[in-house]
Formats: C-alpha cells, sequence, structure tokens
C-alpha cells in the first residue's frame, strides 16, 4: 500500500519546505520532494483539500511524558491506555510513553509487566516512564508523599526487570540516598536516566548529568526555580548540551514567555511534553491521580486536598500553538515535538522525521495548526 501526501508545508529538519510532497510505502517514508512531479501512489491526499491553504505537514509527534488523557488513567490497564491514546492520537501523538505514577513497588512492577506485553501488539507505546517512587518529599508535586523513597538498589532492579527492557525513563531526585548511582543503573539498563521532582542545587545536578543523567523532568516544576543566586536544577540542564528538558506548554505550568526562554536557553533540546492526566480531552470533574485525588476546572487539574499541579489537560497540538505564540519558529517548535523527544528515548533511527526509511507518521495540519490528518505507519489513523 501506497500513499502519496502532497500540496503541503512540510515543516522537518528544523526547515520548511513549500509545495512539498511525501510517499509512504510498506508503513515508512518511501521518498520526499518538493514541486508538481510527484510519484504515482494507490491513495493520493492533496493536503490543500484537507487542511485548507498553507496546510502544514509534520512528522507524528512523540510524548515521552504523559498519564492518560480521554477520562482514563494509564495506570488503569491495557484498555485504559489505548482509550487514551486513541484521544491524543487524534491531536497528532502518534507514539507514545506510558507514565507510571507513584504506587508500591509491587503495584509498579505489575504495571511496567503490563506495558511490555503491550508493546507486543500495540507499536504506537514506546515503552514506560517511572515517575517514582524515587522522589523527594518536599517536591512530590502530585505523588503520595507516602509511597515516595530512597532509590536502593534492589528496588531499582525490581523494577527495571520488570519492565523486561521496555522501560524508557526514570525520574529520580539525585541529592536523595543511593541517587547517583541509582542514575547509572538506570542508564546501564538501556534506560534515560531524568533528574526530577527534586531539591537539588546547581552542583548535585550536575553530578547527576555526569552520573549519565540526559532528561530533566517537566523543567521549573517541582524542583528550585532558576534563582540569580542559586541557579539549579534548570541552569544545570541548560548550559549542559547533553540534557533534553521537558517542558509543559499549557499556560499553567509555564508562563509562555518562560516557554520563549527555555527555548532560548536550551536550543534543540526541549521536548515539549503533555504530562496529561486523564481528563485531557474530557470534562471538568473529580479525578484520581494514581491513589490521589484531583479536581479539575476549567481545564487546570489540581489536587483536592491542597491545591498542587497535577498533571495537566494538554494535548502535543496545543502546545504546538502556544509555542509558536509564545516566539518560538514553526520548525523548533516541531522538533521539540518530533525529533527531540524520539532522540531522548534513543528514537533516533526511525522516529521523529519524515526521511526516507523513517516510519511512516505524519500529521497535517491547518495554517494555524489545528490537526486535520494524522498517518501511523503510512496508514491513516
Amino acid at each position: 500500500m501506497t500513499t502519496l501526501l502532497h500540496s503541503v508545508r512540510l515543516v522537518d529538519d528544523g526547515a520548511v519546505h513549500d509545495d512539498a510532497w511525501v510517499l509512504f510505502a510498506g508503513g515508512r517514508v518511501s521518498a520526499r520532494g518538493t514541486g508538481g512531479e510527484r510519484p504515482d501512489a494507490a491513495t493520493v491526499v492533496d493536503g490543500r483539500e484537507l487542511a485548507g491553504d498553507g496546510a502544514v505537514l509534520t512528522p507524528g509527534f512523540v510524548d515521552i511524558h504523559g498519564h492518560g488523557g480521554g477520562g482514563v488513567a494509564y495506570d488503569d490497564g491495557a484498555e485504559a491506555i489505548r482509550a487514551a491514546r486513541t484521544l491524543h492520537r487524534a491531536h497528532g501523538t502518534t507514539r507514545a510513553v506510558v507514565s507510571l505514577v507513584t504506587a508500591p513497588l509491587e503495584t509498579l512492577e505489575r504495571r511496567a509487566a503490563m506495558v511490555a506485553d503491550l508493546m507486543t501488539t500495540d507499536a504506537d507505546i514506546l515503552g514506560s516512564h517511572l515517575e517514582g517512587p524515587f522522589l523527594d518529599p518536599g517536591h512530590k508535586g502530585a505523588h503520595d508523599p507516602s509511597l515516595l523513597r530512597p532509590p536502593d538498589a534492589a528496588s531499582v532492579d525490581r523494577l527495571l526487570e520488570a519492565g523486561r527492557g521496555t522501560v524508557r525513563q526514570v525520574t529520580i531526585a539525585p541529592e536523595l540516598p543511593g541517587g547517583l548511582d541509582a542514575i547509572r543503573a538506570v542508564v546501564a539498563a538501556g534506560a534515560a536516566a531524568a533528574v526530577g521532582h527534586t531539591g537539588a542545587d546547581l552542583a548535585q545536578s550536575r553530578a547527576a548529568f555526569d552520573a549519565g543523567a540526559t532528561i530533566l523532568t517537566h523543567a521549573f516544576n517541582a524542583m528550585p526555580g532558576l534563582h540569580h543566586r542559586q541557579p539549579g536544577p534548570v541552569a544545570a540542564a541548560a548550559s549542559d548540551p547533553r540534557v533534553t528538558l521537558e517542558v509543559i506548554a499549557d499556560g499553567v505550568h509555564l508562563d509562555p514567555e518562560i516557554v520563549r526562554i527555555a527555548f532560548a536557553a536550551a536550543g534543540g533540546r526541549v521536548a515539549l511534553v503533555t504530562d496529561a492526566m486523564a481528563a485531557a480531552g474530557a470534562e471538568d470533574g473529580r479525578y484520581d491521580l494514581g491513589s490521589l485525588a484531583v479536581d479539575v476546572v476549567g481545564g487546570v487539574a489540581r489536587l483536592a486536598a491542597e491545591g498542587s499541579i497535577a498533571g495537566s489537560t494538554l494535548t502535543q497540538d496545543a502546545a504546538l500553538r502556544l509555542a509558536v505564540r509564545a516566539g518560538v519558529s514553526l520548525p523548533d517548535a516541531v522538533a521539540a515535538l518530533t525529533r527531540v523527544p524520539a532522540a531522548a528515548i534513543g528514537r533516533r533511527g526511525d522516529l521523529g522525521a519524515l526521511a526516507p526509511g523513517m516510519l511512516g507518521d505524519a500529521v497535517l495540519l491547518t495554517r494555524d495548526l489545528h490537526v486535520r490528518g494524522v498517518w501511523v505507519g503510512g496508514e491513516r489513523a
């Protein structure tokens, strides 16, 4: 089955290609080019007919940090994951890591194993992200403090083994006892270690990155801010070319000006993530995030008990629009949804670009960046 998408502004590889076309064959990108001379295909899609003049085509979005959507949480099981993925796919997220909130170790083991099983049947699932339990209680965010614990070697090994090689990211507060050793163990297992939910200062953060951590979990949130005399983990990450900064561009977690500053400070290393909880794409109301109750009012999720922000109701197309409104260039914003997050979890070779040989994941958007079509593995979703 071959599909040709044509008459689009292709935004990829940090550039905009006008009057472009892309050919999918066998689930991958077969060829691409510009101009009126195009290859034949079984299915031909005129981007202007679907998305209007100025139609934009990008690689499929990759979300490396999200907890649910469409009214359900990823922690609720395989069918809940599929339902939430349906919601996010409609907004351009063609592949995603399943983030698991803090829970008892045996529960996290079971959930990591469930995600590993799901990956054998659902190609859009990229693995799991363990956001806890190895977090600083003083920066717990929406995690149950009674379940947080230092990252002892046995616990880290249990969770990694449960995922059978499919754990993609583990968030750790590096200042906790055993934190740096845990980072080394996570990296040795082939996963990305992330610094987050932490009170680490600049020196501790740099030590974590030197130990192998390569991601900053939702930059600025659940960590010390960027103070002019105590720069902390944000400054350590922004100044280290090895580190990707997760950014939640929803206008709630971060002011749009901070989003712009993050791109300016860490060019090519910002990953726009959703950190979405169950209420993404659903109505306001009472939800559960792990063991904690969350109230969603006006699309903003906060813990019912204390009012802390509890994830987002964001989708990645909305993050793209906010970033561009904040002054980020369209190519840079698209890279933060595609190439950068794919590379952060070790998928440089097949995800995040529409070059020949890459997976045929694409998003067609209007001129004002609203989704009009999504392709996964070359097939219309």
